[in-house]
């Protein structure tokens, strides 16, 4: 077989179809992306040139540019104008907490967090990022009476927003099909947003307690998620993406995902498809129980598979049930191989994740991140590289160039 793009080889693997060499493309990279000053396209240059397969994903904008949601990468979040935001410090034994209030047409809603010395907002409660959960005083939404306000804050893409994001889509499709690469876009979100505004042990006993409020306020996600991905797949892009790191059994029984998760995800899956794109899946623990229920959404690829940090994580049965429909992404721990071990366990890891997972219908990724910028995360990541394209499949091997 000749060589392929890099996105004819993505797309092959999407398709179940052999590709020329397995795809190694990393789902994140942020100790790369740094060291490209946050530069999404320049990224994308710097993973081919170190002989990684890339996607280029849109909208582009860094976590700086998005201090409403630093953690749901994608279009801009607008809250109804006629909402009005307070923040203010209150010092307080045990450490300082911040409070923001939202007063809307619907109601006012609270949230309070007390601040850490690694707290990266200044004096900014964002509408939603990880970072808050832990620290949280006040989830931002506790009970059903504050759905109503609630909604306010949940406002369809502007007309600005869809205009830029038309001249961003055209660059990127120009810049995708010059350097032979994957356009991806998203965030899709569900449970996720949910884990944000309630706080991930009070949804939990939410959704034992009060299922049918959870699922008012998972439809209220589902239908703003909707038009921003109807934007989004406008591009248009190869692959849509919804994070659900929160989506496995770890945060929600199985039965609580059939009934209140898989109609919203089939429905997305179903406009994705519509609109010619992949669906892409984000979820790296507790997916065990969850496999036949990805069948039924339709997925296109489940992306974060983790054999060491992932719980639940059999790669074999992962291939066994999903291997004839639905492509696997991962296979290998970012955080405690690639960033902690030693060559022989990086070689042994990938060799493991293609004996497993491959060669078809499979993309090689340290899971979920590379972030530590240091000499033998580098010398590991060419390691993973030259490993993952000759082992056990005849593919020339790649040279990757140092960045």
């Amino acid at each position: 077989m000749k060589e392929l793009t890099s996105r004819e080889r993505m797309l092959r693997a999407l398709n179940l179809q052999a590709p020329d060499r397995i795809p190694c493309c990393f789902m994140s990279f942020t100790a790369l992306r740094k060291r490209c000053r946050e530069d999404l396209y320049e990224l994308v240059k710097a993973e081919r040139a170190l002989g990684l397969d890339s996607v280029l994903f849109i909208p582009t904008a860094s976590r700086p540019q998005r201090p409403e949601h630093p953690d749901l990468r994608g279009l801009p979040v607008h809250f109804h104008p006629d909402v009005h935001i307070r923040e203010w410090r209150e010092n307080a034994v045990g450490g300082d907490i911040l409070h923001r209030e939202y007063s809307t047409p619907g109601g006012n809603l609270a949230a309070a967090v007390r601040l850490s010395e690694d707290w990266p907002h200044g004096d900014h409660i964002p509408f939603v990022d990880d970072f808050q959960v832990s620290r949280a005083l006040k989830p931002l939404v506790t009970k059903r009476s504050e759905l109503e306000a609630l909604q306010y804050l949940f406002q369809p893409p502007i007309t600005e927003d869809e205009i830029l994001f038309r001249h961003e889509a055209a660059k990127a499709r120009a810049f995708a099909e010059e350097h032979g690469v994957l356009l991806a876009g998203g965030w899709g979100v569900g449970l996720d947003m949910a884990n944000w505004l309630c706080g991930v042990q009070n949804l939990i006993l939410l959704a034992v307690d009060e299922p049918e409020f959870v699922i008012d306020l998972l439809q209220m996600i589902h239908v703003w998620n909707k038009r921003r991905m109807e934007v989004v797949l406008s591009a248009p892009v190869d692959l849509f993406i919804r994070r659900a790191w929160y989506e496995g059994c770890d945060f929600v029984t199985p039965g609580f995902f059939r009934e209140a998760v898989l109609p919203r995800l089939k429905a997305e899956v179903d406009l994705a498809h519509e609109r010619g794109a992949k669906f892409g899946y984000i979820c790296s623990s507790g997916t065990r129980p969850m496999l036949n229920a990805y069948l039924e959404a339709g997925i296109d690829v489940l992306i974060g598979i983790d054999p060491v940090q992932g719980r639940q994580t059999d790669l074999e049965l992962l291939k066994r049930v999903l291997g004839q429909r639905v492509c696997l992404w991962g296979g290998v721990s970012g955080a405690i191989t690639v960033e902690m071990g030693s060559e022989m366990e990086v070689r042994a890891a990938v060799q493991k994740a293609i004996q497993a997972l491959g060669p078809t219908g499979f993309i090689l990724s340290p899971v979920d991140n590379i972030t530590v910028d240091e000499p033998r995360t580098w010398r590991n990541i060419e390691v993973l590289i030259d490993e993952s394209c000759h082992h056990g499949s005849g593919f020339p091997r790649v040279r990757p160039r140092a960045v």
